[in-house]
């Protein structure tokens, strides 16, 4: 035989009480991190230019066609950067193309536009960018290779974020794999904090 024991009114009142705090609790920290992702969603990313990729080739292959698909693999990593930052919302890619008579005569003066961190500033001015990011490709053997990019403050004229990744066979898949696996670790570090590369 089921007994039940009558409970004071003021205890259903007290128990109301705590049930609406916490659901006022809950309600105010969803409405709080929506109320962020909004303000991060509203506010625009950084503007960027992605310059020409350099490569470092410790051991060259006299073959042609081997140096030939090099630089096809140069240009397209420098591609798949600009576009998969631009995808991902890190920055807002403004286009090299204006500024290639600078590029043309700086490549003039320089082995490696890495290496020259005034080059990068210098691109970044004239196309009135927040951030210029330069990169390159060392190629220690057919085997080991590694990408690399500086991002360049153009207007506080200091490297803010500087990032490698190895790589391992010199072929289209690997290197599409290092930008890729690249532009991932960066918006994984982004989103726990939004200062980061920038």
């Amino acid at each position: 035989m089921e007994r039940h024991t009558p409970t004071h009114p003021g205890a259903f009142t007290a128990r109301r009480r705590r049930a609406l705090a916490q659901l006022a609790g809950l309600l105010g920290g969803a409405l709080a991190a929506a109320a962020g992702a909004a303000r991060a969603q509203a506010t625009p990313p950084p503007s960027a230019v992605v310059i020409d990729f350099d490569l470092v080739d410790d051991h060259p292959n006299p073959d042609t066609a081997q140096q030939a698909a090099l630089q096809r693999r140069l240009r397209q990593a420098r591609d798949d950067l600009e576009r998969q930052l631009q995808d991902k919302g890190l920055y807002r890619i403004v286009a090299l193309q204006p500024a290639r008579a600078l590029m043309d005569k700086l490549r003039n003066e320089q082995e490696f536009m890495h290496r020259c961190e005034d080059c990068a500033r210098q691109v970044g001015q004239q196309l009135d960018t927040d951030y210029a990011i330069t990169g390159w490709v060392q190629k220690v053997s057919e085997l080991i290779l590694n990408v690399n990019i500086e991002v360049h403050d153009v207007r506080r004229k200091r490297v803010v974020l500087s990032k490698s990744v190895d790589m391992r066979g010199n072929n289209d898949d690997s290197w599409a794999r290092a930008v890729r696996f690249l532009v991932n670790d960066m918006a994984a570090k982004r989103q726990a904090n939004p200062k980061y590369g920038t």
